[in-house]
């Protein structure tokens, strides 16, 4: 498939493998609660990559999935900064996850602007 070789789907989906492992070192209680919203967010992020790239022949259809993981992407850095607040003692790879959805969230930025701008060199 032509969308894995997209940069930003394969930090997503790398970032969503981790991010997955690592929420089960929630508390048990919180596994199902936030943990769930954490890794249901940053799913989404490499989904609506991957969604988006399927309809990548209609550009709004493509821009306005790409939209949509961002907007993941920062739901998912919101769930990673409550994990943060809440659970200062087991923070440590949650702050590095969420720097690099940080990251993350600039590039599918910078991806949208470069799809909207070159969009006749793109298809």
């Amino acid at each position: 498939m032509v969308f894995r070789k997209l940069e930003i789907y394969q930090v997503a989906y790398e970032l969503f493998l981790k991010t997955h492992r690592t929420s089960f070192k929630l508390p048990k209680y919180e596994l199902y609660e936030l943990g769930s919203q954490l890794r249901r967010s940053s799913e989404s992020v490499v989904a609506n990559i991957v969604e988006g790239y399927g309809r990548n022949r209609y550009k709004q259809e493509y821009i306005r999935f790409l939209v949509f993981s961002h907007s993941s992407n920062n739901e998912t850095f919101l769930h990673l900064e409550e994990i943060i607040d809440l659970y200062p003692k087991t923070s440590e790879p949650f702050k590095e996850l969420q720097t690099q959805y940080d990251i993350l969230g600039a590039r599918i930025n910078k991806y949208i602007q470069y799809v909207e701008k070159n969009w006749n060199d793109f298809k």
